[in-house]
Parts: C-alpha cells; sequence; structure tokens
C-alpha cells in the first residue's frame, strides 16, 4: 500500500513520525511473523516541493515533490491556538488544498490527523460527510463548515474515503486501524502491543476539559449556570429554579433553551459529571459517597449518565486519571531517594 504524509510548513511533526514509525513497526511484525514477504506498507513524505518543509517549532523535515501515485494520503494537523487567525493560516495553505481536491477526485482515500481537519475542509471535501478533529478545535470546524457533521468526541470517522481524527495522538489510532484494516487483527495487536499504543480507544470524550471550550452561552445561562452549580448536590426542580430568576418555567426552558442549546437539566447533569471527574482525578472518595456530593442518590443512574457522557465507566476514568502518589501498580519504579515526600509544589 503506497501511503503519502503531506507535509507543509507549520505541521505538527511528531504525527508525521508517529504515524509513519507505527507503520515501519508494523511493516517489521508482518516480515517477523510470515504474514507477507516485503514491506506491506511504502510511506513517503511528500510536500509542494523537494525543499525541506519547516515543521511547527522551526524543525525541517526533508520530503520529496508531491504526486498523485498514492493510495492513501494522510494529512497532519499544524500549530494552532484557539485564539489564532484561522483565516490567515489557512489562506497560506493553497496549494494543498488544491492538490488534496484533485487527489479525491481521482479516487485516493484521504486522511486527516488533529486540525488537519481544517484542510480538508478548505478542499470541500467534508461537505456532506461526518468527521471529527480535536475536542477543542470542533466547534470552529462545524462554524466553518456547516454542510459537515462534526461528531466532536469521536476518535475517527471514516465516512465515503475520507477519514478524519482526533488530535495528536490519534495519529496512532489511526495507524492501528490501517494495519488491521490490510495486516488483520493479529499483526495490529502485536504492533500495538510491541509500542504500548492503546488499541481499542474509541472516542475522545474522557479528554475534554469543558472549562477550555469557547464560550457558548448568553449572560442569562452564565447565571443559571452559577446558581445550578452553586446547587449541585440538590434535587433538580425546575419550580424552584424559575422562581430564583422570577420568570415562569415555560419562560425559563424557552431562554435557556435558546441561548444554552440545551436544557437546564442537561445542563446540571453535564455540571455534575464534571464535578464527579475531578472528585475521581483528586480524592479516593468511594465512588458511593462522591454519587451523593454530585447530587444522586442512585448510583447505577450515575453510573450509566457518567458512561453516556464520558464513555467510559467511572472506575476506569480514576485507574486512568487519577495520579497515584503512594505507589501502586500504575506508578513508575522509585529508587530509595525518590521515596521521599513529594515537595507541596509538585503535588498534583
Amino acid at each position: 500500500m503506497r501511503i503519502g504524509i503531506l507535509a507543509y510548513d507549520g505541521c505538527l511533526a511528531a504525527e508525521i513520525f508517529l504515524f509513519s514509525d507505527l507503520l515501519l513497526i508494523a511493516n517489521r511484525v508482518a516480515r517477523e511473523t510470515g504474514v507477507a514477504s516485503e514491506d506491506p506498507f511504502q510511506v513517503s513524505v511528500i510536500a509542494s516541493s523537494a525543499s525541506p518543509v519547516t515543521a511547527a517549532g522551526g524543525f525541517p523535515i526533508g520530503a520529496q515533490a508531491w504526486h498523485h501515485d498514492f493510495d492513501r494520503l494522510v494529512v497532519p494537523g499544524f500549530e494552532l491556538a484557539p485564539s489564532a487567525d484561522l483565516d490567515a493560516r489557512l489562506s497560506g495553505l493553497s496549494r494543498e488544498t488544491a492538490f488534496l481536491r484533485a487527489a479525491e477526485a481521482r479516487g485516493t482515500r484521504i486522511a486527516s490527523v488533529c486540525v488537519g481537519a481544517f484542510l480538508l475542509g478548505e478542499a470541500d471535501l467534508l461537505d456532506g460527510r461526518r468527521c471529527t478533529t480535536s475536542w477543542l478545535f470542533s466547534s470552529q470546524l462545524a462554524q466553518r463548515y456547516p454542510r459537515a457533521s462534526v461528531r466532536g468526541e469521536a476518535l475517527i470517522v471514516d465516512d465515503d474515503r475520507v477519514t478524519t481524527t482526533a488530535a495528536f495522538s490519534a495519529a496512532l489510532d489511526l495507524a492501528t486501524v490501517i494495519i488491521r484494516e490490510h495486516l488483520g487483527d493479529d499483526v495490529a495487536r502485536a504492533t500495538a502491543r510491541i509500542t504500548l499504543v492503546a488499541e481499542n480507544r474509541s472516542s475522545q470524550a474522557p479528554y475534554i476539559v469543558e472549562s477550555m471550550l469557547p464560550p457558548r452561552r448568553g449572560q442569562f445561562v452564565e447565571d443559571v449556570g452559577r446558581w445550578l452549580v452553586e446547587h449541585l448536590a440538590d434535587p433538580y426542580d425546575l419550580t424552584r429554579l424559575a422562581a430564583a430568576f422570577h420568570v415562569s418555567t415555560r419562560t425559563m426552558l424557552r431562554r435557556f433553551g435558546a441561548e444554552a442549546g440545551e436544557s437546564p437539566l442537561s445542563f446540571l447533569r453535564r455540571a455534575r459529571v464534571r464535578a464527579a471527574k475531578r472528585l475521581l482525578e483528586t480524592t479516593d472518595r468511594p465512588l458511593e459517597e462522591i454519587v451523593s456530593l454530585v447530587g444522586y442518590r442512585d448510583a447505577g443512574t450515575f453510573r450509566r449518565l457518567f458512561v453516556e457522557q464520558v464513555g467510559v465507566s467511572a472506575a476506569d476514568y480514576r485507574r486512568r486519571f487519577r495520579a497515584d502518589t503512594r505507589g501502586g501498580e500504575n506508578a513508575p519504579e522509585r529508587g530509595d531517594r525518590a521515596s521521599r515526600p513529594v515537595d507541596a509544589a509538585r503535588r498534583d
């Protein structure tokens, strides 16, 4: 399989090399296990010319001049901050988007990593398709390309020869999917385990930090949301909520829904899960106590809500994100000198 990775000025070099190195290791696994007699993946880094590309951070990347003799093209992301001028950044990549448009017209499969999805959008490749990108930029992607159906919590979305993925390390997930498609489960599993790559990630929901998402609310929603958080552990009572803001229940639902795009109850449920995530990350409180602290009486109901919103169980979330300062099965091995108390400034 011939794969071209599209390098361009300002791209993230690690996304190129994470992807290409995992395929390199898969080639070795396939040959060592007798699945293939020669390398199944032929990977090239390509650019608009054979001159070195300057990646984000000022690192030069050698590339060959691009051509269309590939089965699949992969587009890495680029350095981007939420406050950056996206129009200016993308206007400098018009040659790349034209190349992608022509490649798709030839029937080449195309994939992006992280905000590489914006290049696909500029090339009109997301129109009428489902797609994803980093959770931090999914709302921008949806606003900029309204004909796309953005799945902000998905890790990988494949739709009619166009594949988009979540942020940065999703380059490894994309490579794993391609390995599994072309070489089977055994090679994909062996490659993942040799390299300590997660095999079955399906959602970026556990990684979302809602406080970093762009605000979408007016002042009314801000005030109501603050009141709901202050009364997080209380039973939800729409009548009480409306009375606190001197409006009818109907007006509360209408105004809140118009500004927030959700109901007060939906907001409260997300706030409760967000609070539970913080407690799971930073305390050793038992789940039953956390459930009560965030306003639930039935642990089973909360567990179902947590999985629905986060994509993993509360227990799995704690194992994944709780910093174990006492040591244990998931803590790094330490020598005697490292066993001294951790300085307070370095605590989680």
